[in-house]
C-alpha cells in the first residue's frame, strides 16, 4: 500500500451527550513529562461490519458521545496558568472524528508479510503530534478506514492525559457502549491527591518541548508471537524447573499478579480462588521444589521477565557491542498498586515510571538467561513505595520531559502490557482480528508488549530495531526457538 493512498472521506467533531461537571485536573509528575512524546496511537483491525458504512459511523459517533461522558478530560484541551501549572479543563470541545478509505487493500495485504507494513501508519489521526499540542488540538481523535473486506478502528491519544491502563479502559468502554450495554463496568477515577501531585513546575521551551528522538532514521518492525507453550517452557528453563512444575508456575503467577493487576474480576470468586491456589501451593511447592545450589534460584521469575530476558540477549547480540558496553533495558511500571496509599486500580491519566536495568553486553551474553532475567526481576520487585516516592522526588529537584529514544545505540525500551484488554473490545460483530499502532514514539529499540489474540497467557511483541539489528534478531536461534509461526 502507497503512503498517501488512505483518502479521509470527512472529519467532523463529536462531543459528550451531556456537559460535563468534572473541573480542571492538574497533570501530576507522572503526565508532566509526557508531554514532548508522540499522542498515543492504538487500534483495531476488524472483519466487515454486517452493516453498511453509514450505519458504522453513526453507531460509532453515538457510542463515542456517550463514552465521552465518562470520559470528560478526553473531550477538553491542554491550558497552563500564569504559574506554569498544567491543567486538563474538561470544556466538552470535543473529539476528532475521521471517516477514511482504502478500499484497495484487504486484511491479508496487512497481517501477511513478516514485517508490519506502514500502512497502518496512515490509518491514525495526530501523526507525530507532540503531546503539548494538546493546548490547541484535540485530546482525541477517532479514525475508521474502510478496507476492502474489514475496517480499522484507530485512536489517537494525548500521552500526557492517559498512559495504557487509562486508553484501554477507554477503548473497552467505547467498545461496550457500541455493542449495546447501557452501563459501564469500570468507571474512571478522577481524584487528584496522590503523591503524583506536584507543586514543582516543568519549564518548556518557546513552542513547546520536542520529541528527543529521531523520527527519520530506517526502522524496521514486526510482531513476534510466542503462545503460551512457549511462555511456559521459557519459564520453566529459567526457573530451572521441570515440566511437572508448569501447574506450580501457573499458580505462582497468578498470585503475584493479583496485588498489581487493576483488571480484578469479582472479589469473593477471586478470594476462593486464591485460597484454593495458597493451599495446594503449600503443598504441591513442598514436594516439587526444584534443586539447586544457587541461592537466588529460589526467586521466582515472571513469564514477561523470562521472556524480557530472552530479548535482551538477542537484541544485544544482534547489535554486535564490545563486551565493555553497556546496555540498557527499559521497563514501565504501573505504580497505582505500589504506592501507599494505593491509588485506584482505574486511576485515570499517567502512573507510569520507567525503570532502568543496566549491564554489560558481555554479562548479559556470557552469563546464562536467568541471570538476565534475575536483575530485571530484582529492580522491579525494588520498585516499592519508596522508590517510586523517590523518583517523584527525583524528577521535582530537576523537573524535564521523558527522554525517549536510544541515544547511545544500546538501549531496549519496553511499553505495554500483556496484560492490558486490547481484545476484549466488540464492537458489535466480534473480537479484533489483530491490535496494531501507529508511528507514535518508535525508535530502534522500542518495544511494546500485547496479549496473544489467542489469550490463556501468549503474548505479543511489537519490536522495532533498525534493519541491521532485526535481520540479526530474525537468525537468533535462541530467540527464535520459541517464536510461533
Amino acid at each position: 500500500m502507497r503512503p498517501g493512498s488512505v483518502t479521509i472521506v470527512s472529519k467532523s467533531t463529536v462531543i459528550p451527550e451531556k456537559k460535563s461537571s468534572l473541573g480542571d485536573l492538574k497533570l501530576s509528575a507522572s503526565d508532566l513529562p509526557m508531554l514532548s512524546c508522540h499522542y498515543i496511537q492504538k487500534g483495531g483491525l476488524f472483519t466487515r461490519p454486517p452493516f453498511p458504512i453509514d450505519a458504522l459511523l453513526a453507531l460509532l459517533k453515538s457510542a463515542l458521545s456517550s463514552t465521552l461522558v465518562h470520559f470528560p478530560p478526553l473531550a477538553g484541551r491542554l491550558i497552563t496558568d500564569a504559574h506554569g501549572y498544567v491543567y486538563i479543563t474538561c470544556n466538552d470541545a470535543g473529539v476528532d472524528f475521521i471517516h477514511a478509505n482504502a478500499g484497495h487493500v484487504f486484511i491479508r495485504d496487512l497481517l501477511s508479510p513478516i514485517h508490519v507494513p506502514d500502512s497502518f501508519k496512515e490509518f491514525f489521526a495526530f501523526d507525530r503530534t507532540v503531546s503539548y499540542d494538546g493546548h490547541f488540538k484535540p485530546i482525541m481523535a477517532v479514525q475508521v478506514t474502510e478496507l476492502a473486506d474489514g475496517v480499522f478502528i484507530g485512536c489517537a491519544v494525548n500521552h500526557a492525559v492517559t498512559d495504557g491502563t487509562s486508553f484501554w479502559n477507554f477503548f473497552n468502554t467505547f467498545a461496550d457502549l457500541s455493542r449495546g450495554l447501557k452501563r459501564i463496568s469500570r468507571a474512571p477515577c478522577f481524584e487528584r491527591n496522590s503523591v503524583l501531585i506536584s507543586q514543582a513546575v516543568l519549564m518548556v521551551p518557546q513552542g513547546g518541548p520536542k520529541v528527543t528522538f529521531s523520527g527519520d532514521a530506517p526502522l524496521a518492525e514486526r510482531i513476534f508471537s510466542f503462545s503460551r507453550e512457549a511462555i511456559l517452557k521459557l519459564k520453566s528453563k529459567v526457573n530451572n524447573h521441570k515440566s511437572s512444575f508448569i501447574g506450580e508456575i501457573d499458580a505462582i503467577e497468578i498470585l503475584g499478579k493479583q496485588s498489581n493487576d487493576p483488571w480484578k474480576p469479582d472479589q469473593k470468586a477471586s478470594g476462593k480462588v486464591t485460597s484454593v491456589l495458597e493451599n495446594w501451593l503449600r503443598n504441591a511447592v513442598a514436594v516439587s521444589k526444584p534443586q539447586t545450589d544457587c541461592p537466588n534460584q529460589t526467586v521466582e521469575i515472571s513469564s514477561f521477565q523470562s521472556l524480557s530476558a530472552l530479548l535482551w540477549r538477542a537484541v544485544t547480540r544482534a547489535r554486535k557491542f564490545h563486551p565493555s558496553k553497556t546496555t540498557t533495558f527499559r521497563m514501565a511500571v504501573n505504580v497505582r498498586q505500589r504506592l501507599e496509599p494505593k491509588l485506584d486500580p482505574l486511576y485515570f491519566g499517567n502512573a507510569i515510571q520507567s525503570i532502568p536495568t543496566y549491564a554489560s553486553a558481555g554479562d548479559v551474553l556470557s552469563r546464562d538467561l536467568r541471570w538476565c532475567a534475575e536483575q530485571l526481576n530484582s529492580n522491579v520487585k525494588a520498585h516499592n513505595d519508596d522508590m517510586v516516592r523517590k523518583f517523584i522526588g527525583d524528577w521535582e529537584s530537576s523537573p524535564k520531559c521523558f527522554p525517549l529514544g536510544n541515544f547511545d545505540g544500546a538501549m531496549i525500551t519496553m511499553g505495554s502490557s500483556p496484560r492490558f484488554p486490547m481484545y476484549d473490545n466488540d464492537f458489535g460483530w466480534g473480537r479484533p482480528m489483530a491490535i496494531r499502532g501507529g508511528r507514535a514514539n518508535k525508535f530502534d529499540g522500542k518495544i511494546s508488549a500485547f496479549p496473544g489474540r489467542e489469550g490463556g497467557g501468549s503474548v505479543d511483541l511489537e519490536v522495532v530495531l533498525s534493519p541491521e539489528t532485526m535481520a540479526g534478531l530474525e537468525s537468533d536461534s535462541e530467540f527464535m526457538q520459541y517464536v510461533t509461526g
